[in-house]
């Protein structure tokens, strides 16, 4: 999976990420933050796909 997260290109890298969760009080991995990113980005993908099919 680590390979997928790299292949995103983004301007929220993973070390951001995980300084914006620790702000809100959530201490992630660096490692947990790039595999929030992939899924969030996922997510993102599957609700854009949908509203463009209505």
């Amino acid at each position: 999976m680590e390979d997928e997260v790299e292949d995103f290109n983004s301007k929220i890298t993973p070390e951001k990420a995980q300084k914006m969760l620790k702000e809100e009080g959530m201490g992630v991995t660096l490692k947990e933050a790039k595999e929030i990113l992939y899924f969030l980005r996922k997510l993102a993908n599957i609700a854009v796909l949908k509203y463009l099919e209505k």
